[in-house]
């Protein structure tokens, strides 16, 4: 079993840190625990209070900084999940949800959501291989590009 601060040390090495949970932008909490798993809001690619992108992926975005944005919010959802029981006490990410607010014919949704799950697997190791859906929407909250949420398996 990997030590429990390898997600920290694979963050730094990729250049990053935890951010502070994002805002709600309505009437919800950004992570609730039932039983062993911990579900999070969908989470936006937030920096700073700021979308880092905004537009229809195809259009606007391209795919390559659509998925630089998905990763922006699996982090934002790890934070999520950190700021409520402690990603020390992650055994798994079980499921991921990618959202991707598509222009007309744009049918890569699987590629944009890759910066999420990758991005994950980097972070987590064996622990952040999960099951995924890759979905095209007309419109995202805020006119974001991509909107992530996951269920993990804690302790």
């Amino acid at each position: 079993m990997a030590a429990v601060t390898a997600w920290a040390e694979n963050l730094e090495k990729l250049g990053l840190e935890l951010p502070a949970v994002a805002a709600p932008v309505a009437s919800y909490i950004p992570a609730v625990r039932t039983g062993n798993l911990v579900y999070t809001s969908g989470q936006l690619p937030f920096v700073n209070g700021q979308l880092s992108v905004t537009g229809k992926v195809g259009a606007e975005v391209s795919t390559e900084q659509a998925a630089e944005a998905a990763q922006l919010c699996a982090l934002n959802a790890l934070a999520a999940v950190h700021a409520l029981v402690g990603l020390d006490n992650v055994v798994r990410i079980v499921k991921v949800v990618g959202f991707v607010a598509s222009a007309p014919g744009f049918n890569d949704q699987p590629v944009v959501i890759n910066g999420a799950s990758n991005f994950l697997g980097e972070v987590l190791g064996d622990a952040g291989v999960h099951a995924r859906s890759a979905v095209g929407v007309s419109e995202l909250p805020k006119n974001s590009p991509v909107e992530v949420e996951l269920i993990a398996e804690v302790r």
